[in-house]
C-alpha cells in the first residue's frame, strides 16, 4: 500500500510534467482546446497568451458556475499554471483579489509568469496544500477549485479548510470527478491511481 507522502510524490510529478512540458503526451486531457471543450468562453481563452493556456489541466469550468463580481476577494485551490486564477482576475478587476494557491512549485512559478504575461497584476500565486492555505479566516468571497478535490487525500479536512477562509455568504465553485456507486472494483482499476 503506498503511503500519503508517495501518493504526493505522483500527483506532484504529474503535474510538474503538466507545467515544464506541457506538449508532452499527458493521460487526460490540456491545454486550450481542453478549455474549450469544458465550456470556457472560447474568446475568452484565444485572448489569452498561449504560454497561459498551454498547461491548463482543469476537468471543468468553475468560473461558469456563478458569476465571480467586481471587487471579490478568490482563493484559487490548485491554481495550476493559473488560467483560472487569471480569468477571474479579470472578472474582479483592480478592486479585487486573486490567490492562487497550488502544491507543485513549477506550476507555482509558472503561473506567477502567466499572470505577468496576461497583465493580471491583481493575482498572486503561493505553494501550500488544500489542507493547510496560506489565506485569513473569512479571507474569501469564493474558492475555486478544478479537478482538485479527487486529488486531496483528507477531504473533510480540506472543506474545514475552505469553509474557513470563506467570509460568511461566500461560496464555492468548484469542478471534479467522482466515481459513482454503481463503478465496479474492476472498472475503478481501470481509471488508474490517484494522480491518474
Amino acid at each position: 500500500m503506498e503511503s500519503a507522502n508517495d501518493i504526493k510524490d505522483k500527483i506532484r510529478q504529474r503535474f510538474v510534467k503538466v507545467a515544464t512540458d506541457p506538449t508532452a503526451p499527458q493521460r487526460h486531457p490540456s491545454g486550450p482546446a481542453s478549455a474549450k471543450k469544458l465550456g470556457y468562453d472560447p474568446a475568452e481563452i484565444d485572448a489569452l497568451p498561449a504560454v497561459v493556456t498551454e498547461s491548463f489541466a482543469g476537468v471543468g469550468n468553475p468560473l461558469g458556475l456563478h458569476e465571480v463580481r467586481l471587487g471579490d476577494t478568490v482563493v484559487d485551490i490548485g491554481c495550476g499554471a493559473g488560467v483560472d486564477s487569471i480569468l477571474a482576475a479579470r472578472k474582479v478587476g483592480p478592486s479585487g483579489r486573486v490567490v492562487g494557491v497550488d502544491m507543485t512549485a513549477e506550476m507555482v512559478k509558472k503561473a506567477a509568469a502567466n499572470a505577468v504575461a496576461a497583465g493580471a497584476t491583481n493575482a498572486e500565486f503561493h505553494q501550500g496544500e488544500a489542507d493547510r492555505l496560506p489565506v485569513g479566516d473569512g479571507a474569501a468571497d469564493v474558492v475555486l477549485s478544478n479537478g482538485v478535490f479527487n486529488l486531496c487525500l483528507d477531504k473533510p479536512k480540506v472543506l474545514a479548510e475552505v469553509f474557513r477562509v470563506l467570509r460568511p455568504g461566500g461560496r464555492v465553485q468548484m469542478a471534479d470527478v467522482l466515481l459513482g456507486e454503481a463503478v465496479t472494483d474492476e472498472q475503478v482499476e481501470k481509471k488508474g491511481a490517484w494522480s491518474d
